[in-house]
């Protein structure tokens, strides 16, 4: 399911902190709501040279409820849903904390022998796993002999509601492998074709680092798309889509308010 990755160092990209403060054209300091009239997302066309905010500071800043989120779709029943796991953020962050404090991280094993550059643990009744004997969902943890830790239910909703808004209503996942990503690693092209249950759709959440979405077709051989995913941005793919073969390019390095140098990802399945 999932091929070796590559990692290299790139330099560090720092960005403006947000301060907690009213807009002031004259304030160094002073940078938050921009001028009636112009949307956040535009203030920095707008805004002095030394008020300028990269666009990736506003992923660290929360949906507005009022908004729906943008969907954007990929193809047949595939499609992106842009901010939409942003309400619950800082709760899946601390989720994550928790689960891998009882299943940590640990870098897996292809078949071939080589060593994955992506962190994985898992959490539910199942875990993705991979040694010299092959890909498969294993219900206990090898590095510990103990099943993987519950799926915990601040992930559950978010899978059902972000696959019911995509138009898959029932999904039940009862797998989530979750992949820490570190700049210069990345996710060659792949299927997901592990489950049993195919019919089911695939929930993938982003948090964290922005990266470029690799989205393929069905053959390997198929130019991929380049996606661009920010946190709390969620794909959904199943149907005619659910063996696309997709990946993720080299993460660039740079540094998230929420996460640091590191992109989370959680992928929901239903493997059987």
């Amino acid at each position: 399911m999932i091929t070796e990755a590559h990692s290299e160092s790139v330099p560090v990209c720092p960005f403006t902190t947000l301060v907690d403060a009213r807009w002031h054209p004259d304030s160094v300091n002073a940078l938050h709501a921009p001028p009636p009239g112009i949307p956040a997302s535009r203030y920095h066309r707008h805004a002095p040279p030394h008020l300028i905010m990269t666009f990736d500071l506003f992923d660290a800043l929360p949906a507005d409820p009022d908004t729906p989120p943008a969907s954007e779709p990929l193809g047949a029943g595939a499609v992106v849903l842009r901010g939409f796991a942003r309400d619950v953020d800082t709760r899946l962050l601390a989720t994550v904390d928790q689960v891998s404090a009882q299943a940590p991280f640990r870098h897996l094993i292809t078949p071939g022998g080589l060593r994955m550059s992506v962190a994985m643990t898992n959490c539910g009744e199942a875990g993705w796993v991979s040694d010299r004997t092959g890909y498969r969902y294993d219900p206990v943890d090898p590095d510990s002999g103990a099943p993987w830790p519950p799926m915990p239910e601040v992930f559950r909703a978010l899978a059902e509601r972000a696959a019911a808004s995509a138009g898959y209503p029932g999904f039940a996942p009862d797998a989530c492998l979750i992949n820490r990503y570190l700049p210069g690693t990345r996710l060659s092209l792949h299927q997901d074709r592990d489950e049993l249950d195919l019919r089911a759709p695939i929930v993938s959440v982003s948090l964290g680092l922005p990266a470029t979405f690799l989205w393929g077709g069905l053959r390997r051989a198929d130019k991929p798309a380049r996606i661009r995913l920010a946190h709390g941005d969620v794909v959904v793919w199943g149907g005619p889509s659910r063996l696309v073969f997709h990946g993720i390019a080299p993460l660039p390095d740079d540094d998230h308010a929420l996460t640091g140098r590191t992109r989370i990802n959680l992928t929901f399945r239903k493997t059987r």
